[in-house]
């Protein structure tokens, strides 16, 4: 199954999604086992990678990641068949968390290297590299975090009094209905007709 793990940076102002623009999108393909980043000028390369997907893996991407990158996509993103991780977390425990906190008592070795304000700075100061590098790391702690999710069927959450406990979780794929013909047979949006 060639699955796309995925994350996206931003520079704006996170109360108004509609002026946020894109400045990295990283993502680890598990068809060709290897990361990949693209800055705002370089999301005509990302399309046909995205609408080649069996499925995106993202945390929080549902209402946050895909709404925005559909903004610059001609087509509908959003009818690629998704796994967002905290949208699952949610069902199983009725509250959200942090994608570090998640990874910090599930993984323990492994967590994200920054925050989003620091990408902002990077941003307005011309560091894409730094951008690249802070957005690629939380595609890895996704990647990571979905990898032990899937095999375990159980993620951990750390409590006030830092105890962690268990969520059950299920990420395996649902079946896959028409997708195929929503998507003209898998044709490439992308390319002009």
């Amino acid at each position: 199954m060639r699955e796309i793990v995925f994350d996206i940076e931003t520079y704006g102002d996170i109360k108004n999604r509609d002026q946020l623009k894109v400045t990295m999108v990283s993502l680890y393909d598990y068809g060709i086992g290897e990361f990949r980043s693209f800055d705002e000028h370089q999301l005509n390369e990302l399309w046909p990678i995205l609408e080649k997907a069996e499925r995106l893996i993202g945390y929080n991407s549902k209402f946050f990641d895909i709404p925005i990158l559909n903004k610059y996509y001609a087509g509908n993103l959003s009818i690629i068949p998704h796994l967002d991780i905290l949208e699952k977390i949610k069902e199983s425990s009725g509250k959200r968390f942090k994608l570090d906190d998640i990874a910090k008592a599930t993984l323990q070795n492994i967590q994200k290297s920054g925050d989003g304000l620091q990408a902002l700075r990077w941003y307005e100061e011309g560091e894409i590299e730094k951008i690249k590098q802070y957005c690629e790391q939380d595609v890895l702690v996704t990647k990571e975090v979905y990898e032990f999710g899937r095999k375990n069927r159980m993620l951990y959450y750390p409590t006030l009094t830092g105890e962690v406990l268990p969520i059950g979780v299920n990420f395996e794929p649902d079946a896959v209905v028409g997708r195929a013909s929503a998507q003209g047979n898998n044709i490439n949006l992308t390319l002009p007709l």
